[in-house]
């Protein structure tokens, strides 16, 4: 029975644990990032990523995104008038390449797959500040929506989920769907469930805390079934 929805579905991070990372950063943040930026180019990440206040182009009113990913492809349909904020943001994640290579590290069977915690430490610590105020609900937490993780009002960063089933009972709670899965629910329902929960939660799954600390490194090396995304793309922007 889970009981427990708001905080298995939303928890990105444990808040005492983003921040004991963080704080380690101090007052020199812009100066990693514009190391870490130098660097980009040979680890692949877009630079850009590093200085999460300059991707805040307006999505357009309606795009399709590509997931091509170890267990397969799929397409998510995203609607701006569900989730004006949230579909802002997910357009410009998407846009700069930050989904790419990002595991699917919290999957559980029959409930939803939750992704969007970063590889990278330094992007991902950036990020986890990054948050956006919450859209109102328009859209129904139904088998295939792609909703955004959230730990309480207006913290919503880079964390999505995919609903398995009917988790309508989540709309009452403030979580409001971003777009839909269009094509490919098939091989969403194939992404690799056996690790279930995080294990700040319970489960034997990975410890988000670890994740942030220490990138994809850590779950390659401890959890080497997790499925992940191997590019994200926008596929058709203008809807058309």
């Amino acid at each position: 029975m889970k009981t427990t929805l708001r905080s298995p579905a939303i928890t990105a991070l444990p808040p005492l644990l983003l921040i004991a990372v963080i704080g380690c950063g101090g007052d020199g943040d812009g100066a990693d990032a514009e190391a870490a930026g130098d660097q980009s180019s040979d680890s692949g990440i877009n630079a850009i990523l590093y200085y999460p206040d300059r991707l805040v182009e307006t999505a357009p009113e309606t795009f399709r995104v590509r997931f091509e990913t170890t267990a397969g492809d799929f397409i998510v349909d995203v609607t701006r008038a569900w989730a004006p904020r949230g579909a802002d943001r997910f357009y410009n994640l998407v846009k700069n390449g930050y989904y790419d290579g990002v595991y699917f590290y919290r999957v559980m069977s029959g409930f939803m797959a939750q992704f969007g915690m970063h590889g990278e430490p330094q992007v991902q610590i950036r990020w986890s500040r990054a948050t956006i105020e919450d859209d109102s609900v328009v859209a129904s937490n139904t088998r295939g929506t792609v909703t955004y993780a959230m730990g309480g009002p207006n913290t919503r960063t880079t964390q999505l989920f995919i609903n398995f089933g009917d988790n309508s009972r989540l709309d009452a709670q403030g979580f409001a769907p971003v777009g839909m899965v269009s094509e490919g629910m098939d091989v969403v329902d194939l992404i690799h469930s056996g690790y279930g929960n995080i294990e700040e939660l319970g489960g034997t799954g990975p410890r988000a805390y670890n994740i942030t600390s220490q990138g994809n490194a850590y779950l390659e090396e401890n959890f080497p079934d997790l499925d992940h995304i191997v590019t994200a793309t926008v596929v058709d922007p203008a809807g058309g």
